[in-house]
């Protein structure tokens, strides 16, 4: 095969950020993707009906008109759920978004116990609203690479006991467990990153710290690298493209603190590709790149295709200040065609 054409994907799992980032790297999601949900976690998070309206507006004048973005509201231990009805009913944001405090970037804000939003998560289930959630639990007692182990043990599964309707996404998922966990549900999906299926831990220590293959949740051992490719690539229903591009400054990543987050959104569908060609599983790429995240949260199919060419892509070192994943390497697909009919 050396085209691949396929219905327009979309992205259900994105960070675009704000102002000059916003403007430099949202264009790169729009290109290959119709849709995109996007993570609330800015600073000040995005918790308002309001706020996210006005968020959504200036990625709209960033991306352009072509591009729809999916807004997802912040939850925190003061969620009202009546403003959380409110910006679902008014089409405002389609998801919530859970971030255990103290997980990932700008999660300072986020639940500090589960049982502070029942609450919202009861009116969420009554009312059809996806529930995303960044499946980490964080304290000086847990190793960090069992933080989402430990996730899925305690906080995923009283969820799931205590709300079996809602309809939750596990988000990036890097484990056998969590593959395990989800592999059965008709209520549990789970997106998977790009990066995630490419590197193991090892990619972080590789002659040295390298802090851009750094990000949350971290690469884990290769056997879990592994699981979560067969289950990426098998062809679930309720597993899903989500690339999780995350960009933070060249110089914000390469600090005594560095940032977590991989930058991935500029060749996304090369690198995913990538994947499903080595496993020999491109005749299912397009059910999951295009296909089970529509299904999973109630919308429609994109019109129009893009295409990908079997062609060599040298991922440039830097874009617009951000390493990108991949950077410097040559990928062996390469977007010819994007928003066709």
């Amino acid at each position: 095969m050396q085209t691949l054409t396929f219905r327009r994907p979309d992205d259900w799992h994105v960070h675009l950020r704000d102002g000059e980032m916003l403007k430099a790297v949202a264009p790169y999601t729009a290109r290959q993707f119709a849709r995109a949900i996007v993570m609330p976690n800015l600073d000040p998070p995005v918790t308002s009906v309001e706020a996210a309206a006005a968020y959504r507006d200036r990625i709209v004048e960033a991306a352009g008109a072509d591009f729809t973005p999916l807004m997802t509201c912040y939850l925190t231990d003061r969620s009202v759920p009546d403003e959380i009805a409110r910006g679902f009913e008014e089409r405002v944001w389609i998801a919530a978004k859970l971030y255990p405090a103290g997980a990932t970037t700008n999660s300072a804000s986020g639940v500090t116990d589960i049982g502070n939003i029942y609450p919202t998560l009861a009116r969420m289930e009554r009312i059809g609203m996806v529930l995303c959630v960044h499946g980490e639990v964080t304290g000086p007692d847990v190793d960090v690479f069992d933080r989402e182990r430990n996730f899925i043990s305690g906080v995923l599964s009283r969820l799931v006991k205590d709300f079996p309707a809602l309809k939750i996404v596990f988000e990036h998922i890097t484990t056998k467990e969590a593959v395990e966990f989800i592999q059965y549900s008709t209520t549990l999906a789970a997106t998977v990153t790009p990066h995630h299926l490419i590197i193991n831990r090892n990619a972080m220590f590789a002659g040295g710290l390298r802090p851009h293959a750094y990000c949350l949740p971290v690469a884990k051992r290769e056997v879990h690298r592994l699981a979560v490719r067969k289950a990426a690539t098998s062809g679930w229903k309720n597993i899903f493209l989500g690339t999780d591009s995350a960009p933070h400054a060249r110089g914000a990543k390469e600090s005594a603190c560095g940032c977590a987050g991989i930058f991935n959104a500029a060749f996304a569908l090369e690198s995913y590709a990538t994947v499903f060609d080595e496993d020999g599983a491109l005749e299912r790429f397009e059910a999951f790149a295009s296909e089970h995240g529509p299904h999973f949260y109630g919308l429609p199919l994109n019109e129009g295709t893009v295409t990908l060419e079997r062609a060599d892509t040298v991922v440039p070192e830097e874009i617009a200040g951000v390493v990108p994943f991949h950077a410097g390497e040559t990928l062996r697909w390469r977007m010819v065609a994007d928003k066709g009919d």
